[in-house]
């Protein structure tokens, strides 16, 4: 069994178990859309967890959406900063006629750098600006640097499943084992 993560408000109920014992991250949240973001980016950030969720959908899927984030990024928090890594990871991705480049900075500072601008405003019954609002609680509960720019794109659906993939690269590469300190500080915290 691996290590569990929760958040319990009036407002949500998350479950997170990060490391597993799944072949494939198994994630039970009442959006489809964010669950298919959410397995893309774990998927190729090459984690596994289980994410179960529910929230106060009849007001929207503002505090669901910012909850995940919020102990995702504490998952990641706990596990990546227990042993050495490459620190820094990037990923230029593209999604048919969609571009994002990601890069990721594991330093122990948050910081979200968004220069993404979807064409829609929604995906489905999904309000896309909720995406960065999942970013900026991710970054900083992960307390990691995280930048997104968009290259290009043909459609909003493309532009966040590329936004998603490239993070989940750029997260991929920054978690390499490393016993190099990535710091000419000598420390990361």
């Amino acid at each position: 069994m691996g290590t569990v993560f929760e958040r319990k408000t009036s407002e949500t109920e998350i479950f997170c178990e990060w490391d597993a014992e799944v072949d494939r991250s198994e994630i039970n949240i009442p959006c489809g859309f964010l669950c298919h973001m959410l397995d893309l980016f774990c998927f190729h950030a090459g984690i596994r967890v289980i994410i179960r969720g529910k929230g106060d959908l009849q007001v929207d899927y503002h505090h669901l959406v910012e909850d995940l984030g919020i102990v995702l990024g504490k998952a990641f928090y706990a596990k990546i900063y227990q042993n050495p890594n490459s620190r820094y990871g990037w990923s230029v991705l593209p999604m048919d006629g969609s571009l994002v480049l990601s890069s990721v900075d594991i330093s122990g500072r948050s910081s979200l750098s968004w220069k993404i601008n979807f064409p829609a405003q929604k995906c489905g019954d999904f309000d896309l600006e909720l995406v960065e609002e999942f970013w900026k609680a991710f970054s900083r509960e992960s307390r990691t640097t995280v930048h997104f720019v968009q290259l290009s794109c043909d459609n909003s659906h493309h532009l966040c499943e590329a936004l998603f993939k490239s993070a989940g690269r750029s997260f991929a590469l920054a978690m390499k084992p490393s016993e190099e300190i990535r710091s000419t500080k000598g420390i990361l915290l």
